[in-house]
Order: C-alpha cells, then structure tokens, then sequence
C-alpha cells in the first residue's frame, strides 16, 4: 500500500501561484496528497486544492488576480491595526468552494496562523475554513488581524513559513515542502519606510525557516524551492504571476516521479 502523501504549502504573496502550478504538475502526474498544511498564500492554494476545487479553475482565478481583488482600503487603520480588510479575499474564497467548514473538506486540512497574544503558532483545523485562510494570510500592519476567542490571528509566515511538523501529526507518512520565498536575494533599497521594514521582516523570515530546514531535515523527505529569481512576494502583477505558475509547473514535473517513489519505497 502507497506511503501516505502530505504537501506543506508555504508562504510567498504573489510568489505563492507557484504553488497552482506545481499542483498542476502532480495532478497531471496522476499524484494526490492525503494531507495538506498551508501558510498564508500557501492556506489558499492548500483550501481550495483539499476542497475540491480544479487546478484548472485555480490557475485561471490566479493569473486574472488583481490588487483590487484581494482587499479593500480600511478607513480606519489605526484602530483595527491594518490598512487594508481581506473581505474581498473572503468572497473570492466564497465563490471558489464555498464556506465549507474543515471535516467537509475532501482532502484533510491544517493552515497556521500566529497569535499576536502570546506569540506562538497556532494550528486551525475545525471550524470555518475561511476564516481561518484569512486569519493565516493576515500580514501584520498591511492587514486587519483576526479576532478568534482570546487570541488576534495574523499570517502565519510570521513564526512558521512551512508548516511541515504539522504534517506528521496528521498522518502523513511522507512529507514534501514547497517553499516558494527560498533563500534571501540579495536587494537594492530605497529610502522608503515600508520598503526597509518590509525587508527586515523578510531578513528574519528567511534566517528563521533555514534553521527550522536544518533542524528538521529527518523529517521532512523533500524539500523544494521553485527557481523564482529576484521576483517580489509583493508585487502582483499578471507577467509576475504567469512566472511564478510556469517555475511551480517545472518544478512539479521535475519531481513528480521522485514523489511517487517516495510513496511506493
């Protein structure tokens, strides 16, 4: 009997269409994950794929994705923490595979989100699947976290980029990683505020994930890095989109057969 499959999905904004593509590869390869984890645009891709939803249909939502699409401007930003509100993200995830909680989803599902309280990751796998993408996808200052019981939710990345470890816990027997932001690029810098917190928040993201990469190398059986190049996580343009389908696309057929393997050994 084939090994049980599970994909970390990781985060990455616009770089995260990597990730469509990269299932579309394993879906023409004939190979399905039991179990799926996701962070941020990774607990996207990661809902819609478990809940049903075509690869085909999630590379035409995404390459046709705009700005305007995924959040609307808060006129109160100081006071709810964020500039922007994803509700326009909610409805787009509405549209897609409906507002399906976690035990309706055909494939089992655990996105990760970090609670601002207490600092630490949490793992959301009942309830609301949608609201628990948008609690995963919540970047600080940009937008308004979420409120669940004692706890403000924002985006995962923020404490765990990839959540593979959560995968074992779930039952996978082989675990595969797609980090879509890899290694730190090297990068020219403006004198722009945003630009310079944006790039330190990146600095510790990446330091932080290459440690958890080492740490847990036993227990992760691949882990894959789509070749992106300098392209920006925050720049989501539809030249940029198309690059990152197409690099997750290569990487998928590069390493479906290993996969399968990995399921068969």
């Amino acid at each position: 009997m084939p090994k049980k499959l599970g994909l970390a999905l990781g985060s990455g904004g616009a770089r995260g269409i990597a990730h469509v593509g990269f299932l579309q590869a394993l879906d023409e390869a004939g190979v399905k994950a039991d179990f799926v984890t996701g962070c941020s645009m990774g607990s996207v891709v990661g809902a819609c794929y478990c809940a049903g939803v075509p690869v085909a249909e999630m590379k035409k939502r995404a390459l046709g994705l705009k700005l305007s699409q995924i959040a609307t401007l808060n006129v109160a930003p100081i006071h709810a923490n964020g500039l922007f509100r994803l509700n326009k993200t909610r409805k787009l995830l509405a549209e897609l595979m409906g507002d399906k909680n976690f035990d309706e989803l055909e494939i089992p599902f655990c996105c990760v989100a970090t609670d601002l309280f207490e600092g630490k990751v949490v793992e959301l796998k009942e309830g609301s699947v949608i609201d628990a993408v948008i609690a995963s996808s919540a970047m600080p200052g940009a937008f308004v976290p979420v409120e669940k019981g004692n706890m403000r939710l924002v985006d995962g990345g923020i404490t765990e980029r990839v959540p593979t470890r959560e995968l074992r816990a779930m039952g996978a027997e082989v675990v595969v990683a797609v980090d879509v932001l890899g290694d730190l690029m090297q990068k020219r810098l403006t004198s722009n505020l945003v630009d310079t917190l944006l790039r330190c928040v990146d600095i510790m993201d990446t330091r932080q994930t290459q440690s958890k990469k080492r740490s847990r190398a036993r227990s992760v059986d691949l882990w894959l890095e789509p070749e992106l190049g300098e392209m920006s996580q925050y720049n989501v343009k539809a030249k940029n989109l198309a690059f990152a389908y197409e690099k997750g696309y290569e990487l998928g057929l590069a390493n479906a057969e290993k996969i399968k393997k990995l399921t068969e050994e």
